[in-house]
């Protein structure tokens, strides 16, 4: 060999050091020169619209494939093109831990070792330091651990507690389970506009290759859901007569080619009960602080029903998405596989099912069992 030839080896040889070690100290440098980065850059993609989820007006949405490459694991890239302002948001107690490390191992799995956002914890009381600790290993996105204030979980003063203990007695004689929250409103959640709400012991079946967030608000989406359901007709016996007599108060806030029509079909004389499942929702805080829902909160909870009945988050926020925001900015998303004991989600196309690596199976989908309200949605969503 020459002495040309060698200088050359030696040279190309200092330079790959040089860039093994820039890479490995300096994230960005990494990221932007990964191979993944680079056939992103130079080569088309032919996946990219189908693996968009399932909409005709998710055409060309931006799709960050991750493929597996084998026992050491998956591709770490890190997506950092763009992101929206947005956080997931944890009610848990400290007797949950196990089950919410669990869901956050599984979302980071599925969706966000990617991306990183934010996780805000929220408690009645204070989170253990064990707690604090067992969670914060699983991800190197940033996380908040608060407490909700009192006025946020307890009825307030003005409340007749004989009354509201004979209304929670008669949901434990009934085998009925009490629920509510107003997380929205709490301190940690104020820098954020849109948020993901997840619960502990629930499980996501497919990778989620796109940033839910950021279509959410490039398509101008207030809310979206993956299951849909009835309401437990005791829950909420005088709900929708207060719903009505707000409309008819307030037909200001009433939106243009709202989902009304999903709810009632004989335009809010009666209510057949449907409503989205809200332990998995994706949704714009803009618009539970805009001045619609905050009239129509406030006025719901001078009824009572937040206390004497069981008026959840779930039937409130699905009314107020049905009556304050036109249907097209109501989202199903059809591609993400989610599950919470019993019910689960689970993509029917066979092409978004195969693309997400499911672990779920088509046939065992809550989506049209008897106590579904998809078939309901799909019905309106066509009309």
């Amino acid at each position: 060999m020459n002495t040309s030839a060698r200088y050359i080896i030696v040279v190309v040889f200092f330079i790959i050091s040089i860039h093994y070690i820039i890479s490995f100290t300096h994230e960005s440098y990494g990221r932007a020169t990964s191979l993944s980065n680079l056939k992103n850059k130079f080569l088309p993609s032919s996946s990219s619209s189908s693996s968009s989820p399932a909409s005709d007006a998710l055409e060309n949405f931006p799709v960050h494939n991750s493929p597996y490459i084998g026992a050491g694991g998956f591709n770490e890239t890190l997506v950092t093109d763009k992101k929206a302002n947005a956080t997931f948001v944890i009610l848990c107690r400290n007797s949950d831990l196990g089950n919410t490390v669990k869901s956050i191992r599984e979302i980071e799995d599925r969706f966000n070792r990617r991306y990183r956002y934010p996780y805000v914890l929220l408690n009645e009381e204070e989170f253990t330091d064990e707690f604090k600790q067992r969670i914060s290993v699983l991800t190197s996105a940033k996380i908040e651990f608060g407490l909700i204030p009192r006025e946020h979980w307890f009825q307030p003063d003005w409340i007749d507690e004989t009354k509201a203990k004979a209304g929670r007695d008669k949901m434990v004689e009934n085998n009925i389970i009490y629920g509510g929250s107003f997380f929205f409103k709490h301190p940690l959640m104020q820098k954020y506009r849109w948020y993901w709400r997840i619960e502990p012991d629930v499980h996501f079946h497919c990778d989620i290759n796109y940033d839910p967030f950021l279509f959410m608000q490039e398509k101008e989406k207030v809310y979206s859901f993956t299951i849909t359901m009835y309401e437990y007709e005791a829950t909420i016996p005088t709900l929708w007569g207060h719903v009505m007599d707000f409309a008819k108060a307030h037909p200001e806030y009433i939106a243009k080619d709202n989902a009304l029509g999903f709810m009632s079909t004989d335009n809010g004389k009666s209510y057949n009960l449907c409503h989205f499942w809200s332990n998995f929702e994706i949704a714009d805080m803009d618009f539970w602080r805009g001045e619609a829902y905050q009239a129509f909160f406030d006025y719901l909870d001078r009824q009572g029903g937040f206390y004497y009945e069981r008026w959840g988050d779930a039937p409130v926020h699905s009314i107020a998405a049905a009556l304050f925001a036109p249907r097209d900015k109501i989202h199903f998303f059809s591609d993400i596989g989610y599950e919470h004991n019993p019910y689960t989600h689970c993509p029917k196309d066979k092409g978004e099912w195969e693309r997400g690596r499911c672990s779920c199976d088509p046939a065992r989908s809550f989506d049209y069992d008897g106590y579904s309200c998809m078939s309901k949605w799909d019905k309106f969503m066509e009309k």
